[in-house]
């Protein structure tokens, strides 16, 4: 059969890591030829540190079926993010879907300090990196993606309600880029464009296994740390829902929502890796939000 993806193409951007690095795999091993970008190559790391790279990340896309390709972007530059569109163009002509990905928050959110005490300097670059990232990426992918209508831009978020998540930085700007698929769509939706946003659960990245000591074989014992660690999902979950979402003909009758890994893999019948199918929307009303005080 051919691959449901096959001749599309996509730019998946924060794709050197977790759920950028799943996303892009999926959507290689659905067909489509997928441009990753990222600041972490095998020549220089980003201020992260982490040993992750979109060189890595682009030969796992063709491995699992696809055509990747890594292009170094620093997405708070707009001249690299327009050398990125450009290169698309030459090289294909068209862009069917973008993934805006691009976050590189973890040293700057401060988790447990009040909003009034909060670093209004790592606030900023959050901001910068978190949001505008998206909408200098999106700004410049667009005008491409009109010319051939049909494209799908899916903003990668964290939590689809309004419930407060922990820290005023850190849900101002997941807050912030829910409205920033609302507005896309609506600004888009007489070109032919969808736009949306899809939020994963507990996400089981390269950092959260090595913040917790374990490794993708041996993750369950991250559960005797914090027991919500054992409805985690790994970052192919996502990537998956998004391949299957993507492929979805009527996808543009979601123009606007805020969609989840769990109940996107409830409608489309879709398993994580290892077969199971973690449904974080259920483990957090049942054990977080109402949990006995």
């Amino acid at each position: 059969m051919t691959p449901p993806l096959a001749g599309k193409v996509a730019l998946v951007t924060g794709a050197t890591r977790g759920a950028g690095r799943g996303i892009a795999v999926e959507l290689g091993a659905a067909g489509a030829t997928v441009y990753v970008t990222g600041r972490s190559t095998r020549a220089a790391r980003s201020d992260l540190n982490r040993p992750e790279t979109i060189e890595e990340t682009a030969e796992l896309v063709t491995e699992a079926g696809g055509n990747g390709i890594a292009i170094r972007c620093d997405h708070t530059r707009p001249a690299e993010v327009a050398a990125v569109i450009e290169r698309v163009r030459a090289d294909h002509g068209r862009l069917n879907l973008l993934v805006n990905d691009v976050w590189g928050g973890d040293p700057l959110t401060e988790w447990g300090t009040p909003f009034w005490e909060l670093d209004l300097d790592k606030l900023g670059l959050l901001w910068e990196r978190a949001v505008l990232t998206h909408l200098i990426t999106s700004q410049h992918a667009v005008p491409l993606m009109r010319e051939h209508p049909g494209g799908l831009i899916i903003e990668v978020t964290d939590g689809d309600g309004a419930h407060y998540r922990g820290n005023l930085a850190y849900d101002l700007i997941k807050t912030a880029i829910n409205r920033l698929a609302l507005a896309q769509a609506e600004e888009l939706r007489p070109h032919g464009i969808t736009a949306l946003a899809v939020s994963p659960g507990f996400l089981r990245s390269e950092a959260m296994l090595d913040g917790f000591g374990v490794t993708e074989a041996t993750w369950r014992d991250g559960g005797q740390r914090d027991p919500h660690f054992l409805a985690s999902e790994t970052p192919r979950f996502i990537g998956r829902v998004i391949a299957v979402l993507a492929a979805d003909p009527e996808v543009k009758h979601r123009n606007g929502q805020v969609l989840t890994s769990w109940d996107l893999a409830e409608e489309y019948d879709v398993d994580d890796l290892d077969g199971s199918r973690p449904h974080w929307g259920r483990h957090f009303t049942d054990n977080i939000l109402n949990a006995p005080a």
